[in-house]
């Protein structure tokens, strides 16, 4: 199993950040490789990726969700195993810390390869970076959901 922690700080109160976190068809404008994401319950969605040629698709739940702190998931079917957690951490009342953690299993060699050469942590330090340009130029935030898991 693999493992990547990363953060990133974002210019919006934390209510702004976990809400937009939580828009998951958004994600294909900041998440390099992701095609689609279709939200099928409060609590499933749906994945179509494409990393390098290689097209993967995938559920994935939603295991625990508390409002304005965190979201985790696992892939419960599909082409991918991984499992997750994001976490928001109020900074002061206009910053926010998002930390991502996230384990996988590497799918044969060349992606154990592609993993050792650190390919994971540089494709989720730049969708972090992607997801701050997204909502800092925003300001606000294209939905929300507000429910626990």
């Amino acid at each position: 199993m693999s493992h990547v922690e990363e953060y990133v700080e974002v210019n919006v109160p934390v209510r702004t950040a976990y809400n937009q976190w939580t828009q998951f068809e958004d994600f294909p404008a900041f998440m390099e490789g992701v095609e689609r994401i279709d939200q099928r319950t409060d609590t499933l969605t749906h994945w179509v990726t494409n990393v390098n040629g290689v097209r993967r698709e995938f559920d994935a739940q939603i295991t625990e969700q508390l409002p304005d702190q965190r979201v985790a998931w696992m892939t419960v079917d599909g082409e991918a195993r991984q499992a997750g957690l994001v976490t928001f951490q109020p900074i002061d009342a206009s910053t926010t810390k998002v930390v991502l953690r996230m384990n996988w299993v590497p799918d044969g060699l060349a992606e154990a390869a592609a993993d050792k050469l650190g390919f994971v942590k540089r494709q989720v330090t730049g969708d972090l970076k992607r997801f701050k340009l997204f909502i800092e130029s925003r300001g606000v935030e294209t939905g929300a959901w507000r429910g626990e898991v």
